[in-house]
Parts: structure tokens; sequence; C-alpha cells
């Protein structure tokens, strides 16, 4: 038997498998409602994005359906199912997390080079994004125009490439969902507020304030991304910035809840 290649599963992709499989195997039993976030995170010891993206993926299949301000609830697939998003599509906090590196150094370095040309097309990005509603097709089309046009500072086709690249990504399914829950006219407007701090960095050729500005903006989407949408009360969301080393980590298997707590469950859903 020829040997094939070993792919390395993503995090997120294994907690979505194993919750998966303990609801095809009647642990989690349709119309029950999985455990919070923060107790997911606990069992699997793994961080809470990573279980924040495995539930999207499942809502994507159609196996769980999210209640905001209820929980995370079983349901019944389709009598034909969706197929499985590919195993290859990243997850929006992993996405985040790059274009947080990556267009924090080109802001940097826009701030040294940029030319009153360059500021001119950040500003008419800027004042298309102000004139939109959001969410919206539109929106996404200036917002995209607006970091386009800060990579395009360095003279550099293969950054437009890339920057432009990782911004579409937000029309893969996970982050569209996730988008969904949490993006709204406020954030926009929040939103709004951290370009113009990236675009004043950059017209004052403040290398390293443009960096900041930059870093701290994505850094805050993530943050936004990351509110509760679980029967958790505020407990708030974990700082974006505290990463865990999870590279290789099998997820543990979460706690079966107990006679006593699924019947619990049950009552309180009737």
């Amino acid at each position: 038997m020829p040997l094939e290649a070993v792919e390395a599963r993503r995090l997120y992709r294994q907690v979505a498998d194993q919750l998966r499989s303990l609801i095809d195997s009647g642990e989690y039993a349709v119309g029950s409602r999985l455990p919070t976030e923060r107790e997911l995170a606990e069992q699997l010891k793994v961080s809470r994005p990573t279980v924040r993206e495995a539930l999207i993926a499942l809502e994507v299949e159609g196996r769980v359906r999210i209640r905001v301000g209820s929980g995370i609830y079983v349901i019944e697939p389709a009598a034909i199912a969706a197929p499985a998003p590919s195993a290859i599509i990243e997850g929006p906090f992993e996405l985040l997390r790059a274009r947080e590196f990556l267009e924090s150094a080109i802001a940097e370095q826009a701030a040294r080079v940029a030319t009153k040309d360059d500021i001119d097309r950040i500003d008419a990005a800027l004042v298309a994004m102000e004139n939109v509603d959001h969410p919206g097709e539109a929106s996404m089309v200036h917002d995209r125009a607006f970091h386009i046009a800060i990579a395009g500072c360095l003279g550099n086709a293969v950054l437009v490439r890339v920057v432009g690249e990782l911004f579409d990504q937000r029309l893969n399914p996970y982050f569209a969902q996730l988008a969904h829950y949490f993006e709204n006219p406020t954030t926009w407007r929040t939103a709004l507020s951290e370009h113009r701090a990236v675009r004043d960095a950059i017209a004052a050729r403040r290398p390293l304030t443009a960096h900041d500005a930059m870093r701290d903006h994505l850094a805050h989407s993530q943050e936004r991304f990351a509110q509760n949408f679980g029967a958790e009360t505020s407990a708030g969301a974990p700082a974006a910035r505290k990463r865990a080393a999870l590279s290789g980590v099998q997820p543990a298997k979460p706690k079966r809840p107990s006679k006593k707590q699924a019947k619990s469950g049950s009552s309180r859903r009737r």
C-alpha cells in the first residue's frame, strides 16, 4: 500500500470533529444544549477562539444552532446534509492574527514612504466608508480598498495581492457566519475611528504609531468577534493578545454531562 501524505489538521477542526462525533453518538441529543464556550475550552484545554471557530464550523454544517444569549443547541441535521466545508478553510481568528502581524508592518513602512497621492487614495476609501450602510457588500468593498491603498504605498505588487487575498477570506463561510452575529452599524463606526487613526499616523509620518494603530484595529476586530454568544454572564471575552501555544495539541475529550445534568437540561427545555 503506498504511503499518503500526512496533513496536519487545524486545531479548531479537531475540536469540531470531536464535538460532531459526540453528537452522532448521542452524547448530546438533538435539542440539547452544549456546554458553554468557557466550559468547552476548559474541558478541551484549548483557547476560546478555537472553540468559537469549531462551533461556527458546526453551525455552517447544520449540526448546531447558536442562539445569542441562550446557548448552542444541537439540531436535527437536514435529510440531505450540506457537504462539510473543506478542512483547508482558515478560521476567522487565524486570519485576523495573520493580518494583524502583516498589515501592522505594512502600515509602519507606509508612514515612511507614503506620497500625497497615496494619502489621497486612503482618504477616498475612508470617505466612501463613511457614506455606506453596514453590514453590506458595499462596505466590504470600501474597507478592502482602504487596506489595499495602504499596502499600495510600498509599491510592491506582491504585498498588495497578499493583503487583498487575506481580506477576501472574509467571504469564507465561517468568517461570514461569525460576522453575521457581531457586525452592525455600531461596530462599523468603531472600526471607522480605528481606520482614521491608522490614516492619521501614516499622513503624519509616524511609523511606530501607524504600526500600533493597525495592530490595535485588527486586535479589536478579534475582540469584537469574541464576545459571548452563549448563555454566559459578563465573564467577558479573553484579551486578543492572550495567545495559547496550541500547535500540535490534541484536544482533550469534553466531559460527559452527568445523568442529573442531562435530566435538568431536558426539564428546562420543556
